[in-house]
């Protein structure tokens, strides 16, 4: 279930199932405006607060030692003095957490990085076993609002076996097909977002809404 917490008295939510540090921005907090207060919230450097540069593939790298992640749409955090935060405004956050080897991980899933099963990809990119992760689909364009071409929609339907759903006519359902790619290499345990990016714009950001904005909610995850 996702619950409210606050920084500083902005708004943040956050599943009760994961039980390690993490949290979704809303239009309170934008990260890149509130870079020190994130870090100092967190106990990290600001340096060590990594977010990749997104271009919409099917990319993913592992956190080392650089600073910077180029054409870059996941990242796995292995260690416990830096976090990891992607930013999004209708595309899905999807966060990843291996309870047995205490590794989380980050994707930024719109129609593309969906399409090319971003999310299944980093969880083997992981390592892990699909029966040891918490998954968390954090807030998106709805099912009701993601209208898209008959094209898009094939090369959607095409990444899952159990299509039952998740599309209508030219509308589907982003969270629902995340979800089932995941399901389907044996993930068990998710936590679905409530919200939509359209229907809750007064919370987070949409790129379709807001006349292709430039500002960003964010998905965050420290170890």
């Amino acid at each position: 279930m996702f619950k409210i917490k606050k920084i500083k008295n902005k708004t943040v939510y956050y599943s009760n199932i994961l039980p390690v540090e993490h949290f979704f921005t809303t239009k309170e907090l934008e990260i890149k405006e509130n870079i020190d207060l994130i870090a100092s919230y967190l106990s990290i450097r600001t340096e060590n607060l990594i977010k990749p540069q997104q271009v919409h593939s099917d990319n993913i790298e592992i956190v080392d030692n650089k600073q910077e992640y180029p054409s870059c749409d996941a990242l796995i955090l292995k260690e416990k003095d830096k976090a990891i935060y992607l930013n999004f405004a209708d595309c899905t956050p999807i966060i990843l957490y291996d309870k047995k080897q205490n590794i989380g991980s980050i994707a930024h899933a719109g129609w593309r990085g969906t399409a090319l099963k971003i999310a299944p990809k980093t969880l083997i990119k992981m390592n892990s076993n699909p029966k040891d992760i918490v998954a968390i689909i954090g807030p998106c364009i709805s099912f009701e609002h993601f209208e898209t071409s008959f094209e898009v929609i094939e090369q959607l339907k095409s990444t899952i076996e159990n299509k039952n759903g998740l599309f209508k006519n030219n509308y589907a359902d982003l969270k629902g097909i995340n979800k089932r790619q995941l399901e389907e290499i044996g993930v068990k345990i998710f936590d679905i977002c409530p919200f939509c990016t359209i229907k809750d714009n007064d919370k987070f950001f949409s790129y379709r809404l807001e006349n292709k904005t430039e500002k960003r909610h964010s998905a965050l995850i420290k170890l």
